[in-house]
């Protein structure tokens, strides 16, 4: 009888921690979102301001958005793996 209570409690806190994976999983999906929508936004200002610096605006935008989504990418693939495992 204890053996099994045992196994429950085991059991419960798996779910609990898959539950908070996934929601990891979704904050980082959603903080990415957020972060490159800043900096398109901030680009088109600055473009805006400054046409002629066009070409370096949009390269460092686009160097930026790309760090942000390999961040974001690496923080949704350790969420699932804690899914998985």
């Amino acid at each position: 009888m204890i053996t099994l209570s045992i196994l429950l409690q085991a059991e419960a806190s798996m779910a609990v921690a898959k539950m908070g994976a996934a929601f990891g999983a979704g904050i980082a999906a959603i903080g990415a979102g957020i972060g490159i929508g800043k900096i398109g936004g901030a680009a088109l200002e600055s473009i805006a301001r400054q046409p002629e610096a066009a070409g370096d605006i949009r390269s460092n935008m686009i160097v930026a958005a790309a760090l942000i989504e390999g961040a974001a990418f690496f923080a949704i693939i350790i969420c699932l793996l804690a899914i998985v495992l």
